[in-house]
């Protein structure tokens, strides 16, 4: 293992290749941002965001040029090195928003730039607010070895090079296009990290125990294989969830000094997005509208809803009553189940009073009360302990242990 003491010898801005002063401001700006915001604090991730080039690691983005619901969609894919498309791909790449760089699992290297039409975005750098928070508390230092798991872009394992040095880091991705492209754009920056094609939740033991490992998409449950690959005093971070991108959850796992291994399930308001192996779940454009118009069942309340930062209520809702999507975008509470069309809305009609409106099999406002009771009861936590069995399967506990549930193992896949 690296020397933890060790001193890393990051880039400099003015020593990035293909730089300009364009980008080094573009980029303090948005570090600035996040400053301000207060999701970024001084220390190395701070530094590694004023140092790195997102122009090289993304020299080319996709952007969206159709509605959200218009079918199919249409994008265009921009090349930094067009002057006409140079001032939109700096306010794309610095924006903080998430930059799609792949569609439909095209090769990334040596595309012509252009229009596109229909099929998904493939591969993607995530919401750099999202990826600066979990960075920071990965607590990367000089001479840790890093596992970085989704290559996407390659700015954690960017980053991860710039603070620890290249030499600790493996990148694995499952796509071979986004892993050819991460070497390529990663070496132009003079980091070499290993940069393996590969199903990322098995892991990559040829290279030892790592200090830190990051999983830059949603599993349903942590990878065995990643908890075997921790060493000592060593951390992991990854987005626990569900088919629903509404309620997240961040697992962290702490392999102590003595071996053991203790881990816990934090409720937080955003996450990866989901792995290849999900059956997404999502609301239609005709099933909102029906939602937000249509009528049902309709009951007075004095209970109230929960509020948005109940978040550790959200969260066991969605593992307890899976299949629901909560619609943000509505005015008022709306909640559906798409499968089974079930679906819920609930506004104030005055002091302490609300109107609840359900239609469908599933009674949704039912469910949410019967999970806020439980959560109550366990003393309204937004952690939880994660429980590894020696069975293999995986439980989250409240502290007080009066809630609790069984983490469905479903299909785990690498996002792309």
């Amino acid at each position: 293992m690296n020397d933890p003491t060790a001193t890393a010898a990051p880039l400099l801005p003015t020593q990035s290749p293909g730089d300009t002063s364009e980008a080094v401001a573009a980029r303090a700006a948005m570090v600035a941002r996040f400053e301000e915001s207060g999701a970024l604090g001084p220390g190395p991730v701070r530094e590694a965001l004023l140092a790195l080039p997102r122009q090289i690691l993304m020299p080319q983005a996709y952007v969206r040029r159709s509605a959200p619901d218009e079918t199919p969609p249409r994008w265009d894919l921009l090349d930094f090195s067009r002057p006409a498309d140079q001032e939109e791909m700096l306010e794309r790449l610095h924006s903080g928003d998430s930059v799609a760089i792949q569609h439909d699992g095209e090769p990334i290297l040596g595309r012509v730039p252009g229009p596109r039409r229909g099929g998904v975005m493939t591969a993607m750098s995530s919401t750099m607010s999202l990826t600066t928070n979990l960075l920071q508390q990965l607590d990367l230092r000089p001479g840790q070895r890093v596992l970085d798991v989704g290559t996407g872009a390659g700015v954690t394992a960017a980053t991860a090079c710039f603070v620890c040095g290249d030499e600790g880091v493996v990148t694995l991705d499952v796509d071979p296009h986004v892993t050819a492209a991460a070497r390529e754009r990663l070496s132009d920056l003079g980091f070499r990290p290993a940069t393996v094609t590969r199903d990322g939740t098995t892991g990559w033991p040829d290279e030892g125990r790592y200090d830190r490992i990051f999983v830059s998409f949603a599993v349903r449950h942590v990878p065995q294989a990643l908890v075997e690959h921790l060493a000592p005093g060593g951390r992991a971070l990854m987005t626990l969830g569900t088919s629903s991108p509404s309620w997240p959850g961040l697992a962290v796992i702490d392999r102590r000094l003595d071996g053991s291994v203790e881990a816990q399930l934090r409720a937080v308001e955003f996450g990866h997005r989901a792995g290849v192996g999900f059956d997404r779940l999502y609301l239609s454009a005709a099933f909102r509208a029906e939602i937000t118009t249509a009528g049902g069942w309709t009951q007075r309340s004095m209970l109230a809803p929960p509020p948005d930062t109940a978040r550790g209520l959200w969260m066991a809702l969605d593992h307890l009553y899976p299949g629901l999507v909560r619609h943000f975008g509505a005015e008022d509470l709306t909640i559906g189940a798409p499968a089974c069309r079930s679906w819920m809305r609930v506004r104030a009609v005055g002091h302490r009073r609300w109107e609840v409106t359900t239609s469908g099999r599933r009674d949704i406002w039912a469910e949410l009360q019967d999970v806020a009771g439980q959560w109550r009861a366990a003393g309204a936590p937004d952690v939880f302990r994660l429980h590894f069995d020696a069975d293999g399967g995986q439980r989250a506990t409240s502290p007080n242990g009066a809630l609790t549930w069984q983490l469905s193992p479903g299909e785990i896949g690498e996002a792309r």
